[in-house]
């Protein structure tokens, strides 16, 4: 009964002592949930109020960006405002200048107007007085000379004609001088402006070129065993090779300059290379030879382009293109041929002809030079057979034929391109020439052709191009003159070199005087 009673107490007191630890775990949890609660609304109330600040700052900051953006479209709006008031600012100046210009016109006009009034007045009172003295005369005669009307009409009428021819011719002779004295001035300052809108640069060349060696030792392997290298590579060039005493450098000869340059960047591959040998030189040649082929095309195409020439002929830009090899006393022939491009064009436009087809003419005058060495000619027939032969047209082909005054000139660009390359050779720097190696050569080639029997005097003339000789006439006859002329040809294709040919021409002249008394 005592077990029963202790367990029954014991059974309360833990019953009692749950309750007491559950209302005790129940108070803490309530404590708990009230610090979570306030936590929960502390944190929410923190990050309420950092949402409030964020929204702030991003309204702020769209404020400022919004106020940035007005800003500038307002500046944009204020610019757009100054330009438009600058403009308006502009063409009311413009306008205040056309008044003035329009206001300066009428009293152009007013004043030309009041002297033609006043020259038609003076006409028609010297019209009146010449009426009255032509009927005072035809009166006077009558009365005079009895004539009848017709015949005194026709002699009154005669001296008139007489009168007015005397003063026609003075009036003529006067506005010619006049308009000679004009068209120079004008000539000189439209050849001035054409000079100063467009300047050019000049290269200059020899006929021959140098070629670095690393050692004289490459000497002898370009010479070869028994010379079979220089000889293969001079046989496949067409150039000389001189190789002296001269340390580290081989000098190639030649006077066609194309071949020159393929000689001269086939030498130095060979050499970069170290193989020399005949079938290596043939090889490299010929792989040079294609190269300077499409550089010369090259050459030729971007010449044309330069100077906004467009629709030539593939052979034609091809013959341009050599042009950047050859020289003509010491002045590049390409760089030649487009400055005269130019200035003959500008000087067509400034005188009302086209400037497109003065710039064609100009640059394809000198392109027989191309080929002056293949052919037999002058480099102005040269060049005007090429072009007529690829579809150029009759002013193109007159320019390149006529460019040296040696035909008449049937088109005015011909006239212009002979004065472009005149003023082209003959501008500071272009052809470095000296004077005294250009009088040396006219020497040279006068004291040749004076050396012949029968040659009494002898002129060099066109630069050195040709030269006339006369013949004494009691020495010579026809045929001994024909040969004394064949003679002297062959003497300078024998002593002298020279580009493209000389033309030689023997005069026979007899005189007979007699003395009537």
């Amino acid at each position: 009964m005592n077990e029963y009673i202790a367990a029954a107490i014991a059974a309360v007191v833990s019953a009692i002592v749950t309750v007491v630890i559950v209302r005790m775990l129940d108070r803490q949890r309530k404590r708990d949930a009230e610090s979570q609660a306030k936590e929960i609304l502390e944190r929410a109330e923190r990050d309420a109020a950092n949402r409030v600040k964020e929204v702030e700052l991003e309204a702020r900051e769209k404020t400022l960006l919004e106020k940035a953006a007005m800003e500038k479209e307002l500046g944009d709006v204020r610019d757009e405002l100054r330009d438009r008031e600058r403009l308006l600012d502009k063409r009311q100046e413009t306008i205040g200048q056309h008044t003035d210009d329009l206001r300066k016109q009428e009293r152009i006009v007013e004043s030309t107007q009041r002297r033609l009034t006043e020259k038609l007045d003076d006409a028609q009172r010297r019209q009146e007085e010449l009426e009255k003295l032509l009927d005072h005369q035809r009166q006077t005669l009558h009365e005079l000379s009895g004539m009848t009307h017709e015949e005194a009409t026709r002699r009154l009428l005669d001296q008139l004609d007489e009168e007015l021819a005397q003063e026609t011719g003075a009036i003529i002779l006067k506005h010619e001088k006049q308009v000679a004295a004009t068209c120079d001035q004008r000539g000189r300052e439209i050849l001035l402006t054409a000079l100063h809108r467009y300047a050019a640069a000049h290269t200059a060349e020899t006929t021959t070129s140098t070629v670095d060696i690393p050692n004289d030792e490459m000497k002898g392997r370009i010479i070869g065993r028994e010379g079979r290298n220089i000889r293969t590579f001079e046989k496949a060039t067409g150039v000389d090779v001189i190789i002296d005493d001269t340390p580290g450098v081989v000098i190639v000869s030649g006077f066609d300059p194309v071949r020159r340059e393929v000689a001269r960047q086939a030498l130095n591959k060979l050499i970069a290379d170290g193989r020399i040998h005949p079938s290596r030189i043939e090889e490299v040649v010929n792989e040079t030879q294609k190269e300077i082929e499409s550089y010369i095309q090259k050459k030729g195409e971007e010449a044309a382009q330069e100077v906004n020439i467009h629709g030539l002929h593939e052979r034609v830009h091809y013959m341009l293109g050599r042009l950047h090899f050859r020289t003509s006393y010491s002045q590049n022939v390409l760089r030649h041929s487009v400055e005269v491009s130019f200035l003959t064009g500008l000087l067509a436009e400034m005188v009302g002809l086209s400037g497109d087809m003065g710039r064609r003419c100009g640059l394809l005058h000198d392109i027989g030079k191309a080929a002056d060495h293949e052919l037999e000619g002058g480099h102005p027939k040269i060049g005007a057979d090429l072009l007529k032969r690829h579809g150029e047209g009759p002013e193109v082909v007159h320019a390149a034929f006529g460019h040296h005054d040696e035909i008449i000139t049937e088109f005015p660009h011909t006239m212009l391109v002979a004065t472009a390359d005149a003023c082209s050779a003959s501008r500071p720097g272009a052809r470095r020439e000296s004077l005294e190696r250009y009088i040396k050569r006219m020497e040279e080639l006068e004291s040749i052709a004076s050396s012949f029997k029968g040659v009494e005097q002898a002129f060099a003339i066109q630069a050195g191009r040709e030269l006339r000789v006369i013949a004494a006439a009691k020495e010579t006859d026809d045929s001994s003159a024909a040969k004394v002329c064949r003679d002297i040809a062959k003497a300078f294709e024998e002593q002298l070199t020279y580009p493209g040919e000389i033309k030689v021409t023997v005069v026979r002249e007899s005189r007979f005087i007699e003395t009537a008394r």
